[in-house]
């Protein structure tokens, strides 16, 4: 069973998908103000196999490297679109390999009254 924290920014309701795993929550844990690094540190000294996050650039900030924990990166994390995409995550999930980043692409959260998403 793969042990799996989510971010700070990760929706909750997505932990649903992910039944085959033992799932947490930062918070939970009491890691709310620890940022990537420092995050990525703590959960893996605890033993967990995965990082889900939806920040964009946790692939380019973190050297992963002789790493024993996997990163699922989102691209978004506004539940309506995210909640579409939970089976694909969860795949992800069980794929991601120890040093390795997987990105996901579960939709992009256009604000109404900005009308379009950023380039």
């Amino acid at each position: 069973m793969r042990r799996v924290l989510f971010d700070h920014n990760v929706p909750g309701p997505l932990k649903r998908f992910l039944r085959a795993c033992e799932v947490h929550f930062a918070e939970e844990m009491g890691w709310a103000t620890l940022k990537n690094g420092q995050l990525l540190d703590a959960a893996e000294a605890a033993g967990f196999d995965v990082l889900l996050s939806s920040d964009k650039t946790i692939r380019y900030e973190q050297r992963m490297i002789d790493r024993h924990i996997g990163i699922v990166s989102m691209s978004d994390n506004h539940w309506p679109s995210v909640g579409e995409y939970g089976s694909v995550i969860a795949e992800a999930v069980e794929a991601v390999e120890p040093g390795e980043v997987l990105a996901v692409f579960c939709g992009t959260f256009v604000p109404r009254k900005l009308g379009k998403p950023a380039p």
